[in-house]
């Protein structure tokens, strides 16, 4: 293998941790500054100039609070459930297409650690483990609140796996490809899938707000019946990985929503640039994209109400799934029309 090359893939992947545990830090400081906003209070405005540091002092009381296990707890897998969490959420950003090429030092660069030609399918796969690690949390606790939301999680996320898979296939089969390089290029030209996808959009997108478990589905974690959830018995930094994981998924979540709908990296008039210029703008582009989904994901925690468990199951199992197959038959039908394998 080509030694530079694996340099190069370890220098992004390195930084590419450190921009994702960046922003899920200050995702939780931007979220609290727009529930004050919503709410009409102030908000984190202690810790540095308008509040900044928080995140940093928030890291700090995480790592100086006392670690406890509970006694009756499985010590082993106590400790591991947190760390599958953390570990699928970081994971899944490895396959994402950040920006165009970059050329630094006579060599070629590609903003992505590593450009399979299954990329949605591999996050797909991540995510499903990571159910694993709240599933483990919570019964390793030998507590019955974290037993019941880790249930709640396991069944939830199976329920809105399958909508969100059967509304990629669509993507897929509009784009051709599982690749998200190749669904990315697909959307060139402010050809983008939400302008063809919409409700495919709108179904992924309630999908990736349960997966995350964010309000309104945030029913493994209900402070007003489960105290904390599947972490209620957690605390420090074990308790830190799986708040991390949450921001970590919410992050990696708009990536992807970004590539499927929203033509990812591509953004209007990109033609007239090339070289080191475009690949800047590309990736300033995506990540406005991916912040922007990001407060919605937040604008939504702080508006709707939480749902009830049978309205949740009642919504994914009678109402997402049954519209992601009419919608993915639909668009196969217009396909095989437009190919010209269908004749009427």
């Amino acid at each position: 293998m080509d030694t530079g090359l694996l340099i190069e893939k370890l220098i992004l992947a390195t930084l590419l941790f450190v921009v994702s545990l960046g922003i899920a830090a200050y995702s939780t400081y931007f979220e609290r500054k727009l529930a004050a906003w919503i709410q009409d209070r102030v908000g984190p405005d202690r810790a540095g100039p308008f509040g900044i540091l928080q995140p940093i002092a928030d890291g700090v009381k995480m790592f100086m609070k006392e670690d406890f296990t509970p006694t009756a707890a499985d010590r082993w897998l106590f400790i591991l459930g947190p760390g599958i969490a953390m570990f699928t959420a970081l994971m899944t950003s490895a396959v994402v297409p950040w920006g165009t090429d970059v050329s630094l030092f006579g060599r070629t660069i590609a903003l992505q650690v590593a450009d399979v030609n299954i990329g949605i399918l591999f996050i797909f796969g991540i995510i499903s483990i990571g159910v694993y690690g709240i599933m483990i949390g919570g019964w390793a606790s030998n507590n019955k609140y974290s037993r019941f939301g880790a249930i709640r999680a396991s069944s939830q996320m199976i329920s809105y796996e399958l909508a969100m898979g059967i509304s990629a296939i669509t993507i897929i089969m509009m784009s051709g490809s599982l690749g998200l390089n190749d669904i990315v290029k697909a959307q060139h030209g402010m050809n983008w899938n939400i302008f063809y996808q919409p409700v495919c959009f709108i179904v992924f997108f309630v999908c990736a707000l349960a997966e995350t478990n964010r309000a309104p589905f945030d029913l493994p974690e209900c402070e007003s019946e489960l105290i904390g959830g599947y972490h209620t018995e957690y605390s420090s930094m074990k308790l830190g990985l799986f708040l991390f994981a949450e921001y970590v998924g919410m992050f990696v979540s708009s990536a992807v929503i970004a590539i499927l709908f929203f033509g990812g990296y591509n953004f209007p008039g990109m033609d007239s640039f090339s070289g080191n210029t475009l690949a800047i703008l590309s990736v300033v582009a995506f990540f406005t994209k991916i912040f922007v989904l990001i407060f919605i994901f937040m604008w939504i925690r702080w508006t709707i109400p939480r749902f009830r468990f049978d309205q949740l199951m009642h919504l994914g199992w009678k109402v997402l799934i049954p519209l992601s197959i009419i919608n993915m038959l639909l668009t196969g039908i217009v396909i095989a029309f437009n190919e010209g394998w269908i004749k009427f």
